[in-house]
């Protein structure tokens, strides 16, 4: 059986050997998770794989002692307006911190709903896997629910009787408390305080479990670090971003000492900017196992890298508002609308959806007022200089005018202001290049690089054959309405004759790699082409995906590898289009 996301069911028939694998999962449309007897060519899940550590626990603890220190400053500075009589600077403060977080509460809890919920009078996703190397019974599911309550080490699933009444009024109560917990959480404002809390639980599980269970809360965990990474990459340009800069144009417009409790609110903002995008980078390279983890330490250069470059940025932005209002306005409005339309016309592959793809495209726009996002596949090193040196002389200009507005013979401060636009900017330019020279996953830019997959030694591109994938889903590029028609796929011209549907057609050979993959056990399929890094895989995105392999995942007695489809292989192309 084969499980779409949407819950229809499909057939789905054994697998030709080196079929391309797939990765981690993605949004929108349909999309077909298939579970099938095991595949040559596509890479385990099983076995030891990555493990949760203490330093990741660590890493999570920190990302809330960031959080908190924040929310709590800016929520102190806007007390201590409001006890001066400061209405106007009381309400932008208030305002900069409570409509983002409204914003991201409202998605969060969104999120929770759609995966804690069943569709109206739909059964779950009906699925099935089968394990090649024993050819046992195969282990079937209706929902989601009941994958997750099967117990641990059972060598094969039975159908469970139906539940007394004692025990449902049991599960709805429970599902209630549930419900009224996260209601709680979400409206106290704490929605990503409860994700992190859930993301280190799970990750700590998955140490103390057996190997079955440990792989499952391993998923799980990259699943609920994943979407609290994405939440505070959108909270932190909505509200930190405009914070520093309000205060920072407050700080100047005063001038004299500075106020203690402005200084640490801007600080709070500026290292919360550095570390979510530093953490965002992580976890999305942790995700993919086409990509070589980021260190601690390369996350750290990287956190010094964003620190001082948006410190430089936003300085030359207060410099600049606290003189020319008017025209600052109209040049981060020029600048956003420029920078989005350079995302734009680069075609990311985000999303499964147009129109969240232009969404995603604006939010970008706004993280490229204050910093470099990667967004496109590809080697980066041009885009990113044109950037910079696109921002240095806007840097320059902003601060330029600004200083030309005061007098020179006799105001030191700010000469010393515009040095630390100057300073900060170029230590921000020489963390990145530690980073790139020293630190970067794929190794030194100077000198010989290591591929940009996880295998060190190959020749070769090295892992899974084009698309494989062995742990948590991943994004992928939509398919085209040319691909769905036979337009010239793998080298086929339109309208070439097809073999009959049931005919059994010859494998292919499977593409030369170094590592020796796993060939029994079950196989998870989803029919997508894999998006390419830095997207995130399909099924951290799709929900309905995500909630489809992690019920076959639990209900499976071995952990099953993904495999996404392979557009470029005609043969794998017409098999799935004709699984219906």
């Amino acid at each position: 059986m084969a499980a779409k996301s949407d819950g229809a069911a499909a057939a789905a028939g054994p697998v030709p050997e080196g079929a391309a694998g797939g990765t981690r999962g993605s949004t929108g449309g349909r999309r077909e998770a298939a579970a099938v007897a095991g595949t040559p060519g596509v890479t385990g899940a099983g076995g030891s794989g990555p493990r949760y550590e203490l330093r990741d626990c660590c890493w999570v603890l920190c990302a809330l002692l960031v959080f908190f220190s924040d929310g709590a400053t800016d929520l102190w500075l806007a007390a201590s307006y409001y006890l001066q009589g400061q209405r106007t600077y009381f309400g932008l403060t208030l305002l900069f911190v409570l409509l983002p977080s409204l914003v991201v509460q409202l998605l969060s809890f969104r999120w929770f709903v759609y995966d804690y919920t069943e569709p109206a009078g739909t059964p779950g996703p009906a699925v099935s896997t089968k394990d090649s190397s024993t050819g046992g019974p195969s282990i079937s599911t209706k929902d989601s629910a009941v994958a997750f309550r099967t117990k641990e080490g059972s060598p094969e699933l039975s159908t469970r009787p139906a539940p007394s009444s004692a025990s449902a009024y049991r599960r709805r109560c429970c599902r209630l408390c549930v419900w009224l917990l996260q209601t709680l959480v979400h409206l106290l404002q704490l929605g990503q305080v409860w994700r992190y809390l859930r993301a280190m639980y799970l990750g700590l599980q998955s140490r103390w479990r057996g190997e079955r269970l440990r792989r499952h809360f391993y998923w799980r965990m990259l699943f609920e670090s994943a979407d609290v990474s994405m939440l505070r990459l959108l909270e932190t340009f909505l509200r930190s971003a405009p914070q520093l800069v309000l205060q920072l144009s407050l700080l100047v417009h005063r001038g004299g000492q500075p106020d203690l409790l402005p200084a640490l609110s801007t600080s709070a903002s500026l290292v919360s900017l550095a570390w979510t995008l530093a953490s965002y980078q992580k976890v999305l390279r942790d995700s993919r196992d086409d990509k070589r983890p980021l260190s601690y330490k390369g996350a750290v250069a990287q956190v010094l890298w964003h620190l001082f470059t948006i410190a430089a940025r936003s300085l030359a932005f207060a410099l600049f508002a606290s003189v020319y209002k008017l025209y600052f306005g109209i040049f981060i409005v020029a600048h956003w609308c420029i920078m989005t339309f350079w995302v734009i016309q680069g075609e990311t592959d985000f999303c499964m959806s147009k129109w969240e793809e232009i969404i995603y495209n604006m939010v970008v726009g706004i993280i490229y007022i204050f910093c470099w996002f990667n967004v496109k596949e590809g080697r980066s090193r041009r885009r990113m200089t044109l950037y910079y040196c696109i921002v240095l002389l806007e840097n320059a200009a902003l601060t330029g005018f600004w200083y030309s507005s005061r007098n020179f013979s006799t105001d030191f401060h700010s000469l010393i202001l515009v040095c630390v636009v100057a300073s900060s900017f170029a230590l921000g330019i020489f963390f990145m290049c530690v980073y790139y020279c020293l630190l970067h996953p794929n190794g030194p830019m100077l000198g010989p690089q290591a591929p940009g997959c996880i295998c060190p030694e190959a020749q070769e591109p090295c892992g899974p054959p084009a698309d494989a994938v062995t742990s948590p889903p991943r994004s992928l590029p939509r398919t085209t309405g040319a691909e769905r028609d036979g337009a010239s796929m793998g080298g086929e011209r339109a309208g070439t004759p097809t073999p009959p549907v049931f005919q059994v057609r010859p494998g292919l050979p499977p593409a030369p790699v170094t590592r020796t993959f796993r060939t029994e056990g079950p196989v998870i399929r989803i029919d997508l082409p894999r998006k390419k890094y830095p997207a995130w895989d399909a099924h951290f995105i799709d929900r309905r995906l995500r909630k489809t392999i992690l019920a076959l995942e639990y209900s499976s007695p071995v952990t099953p590898r993904l495999q996404y489809r392979s557009v470029g292989t005609p043969q794998e192309l017409l098999e799935y289009e004709t699984t219906v």
